[in-house]
């Protein structure tokens, strides 16, 4: 069913909380219904936008401990590395080349005329791949997403059991509570598979850049969170292996670090289907030969390609939304199509989408709890593996994924 609409009124209507800062070590406390010995469910978290390295500035005492206590390491995202492409491979094990999601903005050759967005819920963006908690539905394990890119959408008539629309007005605080009143539930209608997302950490990375002290703020705000739901498990008396993840991470921008494509180019030879720290470009009818001379010219901090001669090591041009030229920024540098409007100079911030093997991309993984044995930090992998992991907690079989549970075997309590 969908989460319920009166909870999510009585949420909204609590207003907007701010997160207390919850102690590294999670209390002792009293738990409720100590008599029922509960099964232990994995409950999946995104903080959007931590960069990896953000667990040094010395305000993630919750997360750290998490990491002490299980497994860690510095993620490298897909390409390109955005939230809805990256959000989907998480959960699907498949690049964002295969599982459709190419970008937060994509066209479609099957459907002239429609524009996919971060709004867009129609199935057939969707449906190139499938979810982690269609898998687990239709094997009978129940699942519960507060908040999740593509968990509101009916993929073959299956969607978490439970689920929310996205609202960026619910708190950090009111999304922890909806997690754990899924779980005060009695057994047979508890979810054993949940998701969890924040977008603090993003978007003040995007306004502050990686290095403000907003960002850092917006971290221990995070992290906050992260202790006040450890608490909330403790009281319950609900073992739960955390698997936290990140979709990207986050590069410093400057007005003085930009790429003129608009001056390299004649506008007049494409269309923008997205433009930052990598831009997608469709020909204007006819000009696809002019359009691909043009590209081919050095444009210093700048690369450009056809869809069919973007480098193997991207995983980036077979699937028919991606657009017909790709060109890609230095990390920190960005591609303007057009001249930017008057009223929105620009400014530095942060930004993400580069090349996922940037150290400014790696993103945030930690995995702890029952299901994880405590082997402290892992070498760097490619997202695509969670996945793998999240089928093996859950007793779910293999599947021919992307990426495989290598990276986590030794860790994994069979």
């Amino acid at each position: 069913m969908r989460f319920s609409t009166r909870l999510l009124a009585a949420l909204l209507a609590a207003g907007l909380q701010a997160c207390v800062t919850q102690p590294a070590k999670a209390p002792q406390v009293a738990r409720v219904a100590p008599q029922e010995k509960r099964a232990p469910v994995v409950i999946l978290v995104s903080i959007d936008g931590f960069r990896a390295d953000y667990l040094q500035r010395g305000v993630t005492p919750n997360l750290n401990q998490l990491a002490e206590a299980g497994i860690s390491a510095a993620m490298r995202p897909s390409f390109p590395s955005i939230t809805f492409p990256n959000h989907y491979t998480l959960v699907t094990g498949l690049r964002p080349d295969r599982n459709g999601i190419v970008g937060n903005r994509m066209e479609d050759p099957a459907r002239p005329g429609e524009v996919f967005t971060m709004q867009s819920d129609q199935p057939y963006w969707w449906s190139q791949a499938e979810p982690i908690w269609v898998t687990a539905e239709k094997a009978g394990i129940r699942t519960a997403t507060m908040f999740w890119p593509g968990s509101n959408v009916d993929l073959g008539g299956v969607r978490p059991r439970d689920w929310a629309q996205f609202a960026g007005a619910i708190s950090d605080r009111q999304r922890v509570d909806g997690i754990i009143d899924w779980l005060r539930r009695p057994a047979e209608t508890r979810p054993r598979f949940l998701t969890l997302y924040f977008d603090l950490v993003d978007h003040a990375g995007h306004e502050f850049g990686p290095d403000g002290a907003k960002t850092t703020a917006a971290v221990a705000e995070v992290d906050a969170a992260i202790g006040r739901l450890r608490v909330e498990l403790v009281r319950l008396g609900q073992p739960a292996t955390l698997v936290i993840v990140a979709d990207h991470g986050m590069a410093a921008t400057s007005p003085d670090r930009v790429i003129k494509l608009y001056g390299a180019v004649d506008p007049k030879l494409y269309r923008a289907i997205t433009a930052g720290p990598y831009a997608g470009l469709e020909p204007q009818p006819g000009q696809e030969a002019a359009l691909g001379a043009a590209l081919a010219r050095p444009v210093a901090h700048m690369q450009c390609w056809p869809k069919g001669a973007i480098p193997p090591a991207l995983h980036y041009g077979a699937n028919p939304r991606v657009p017909r030229f790709v060109c890609l920024a230095e990390p920190g540098w960005l591609i303007l199509d057009k001249p930017p409007e008057p009223t929105r100079p620009l400014r530095a911030g942060g930004a993400h989408g580069y090349d996922p093997s940037a150290p400014e991309m790696a993103a945030l993984f930690i995995a702890s709890g029952p299901g994880i044995k405590p082997l402290g930090r892992l070498a760097s992998f490619d997202n695509v593996s969670v996945a793998p992991l999240l089928r093996d907690l859950l007793g779910l079989p293999p599947a021919k994924l992307d990426g495989d549970d290598a990276p986590f075997r030794a860790a994994l309590v069979r």
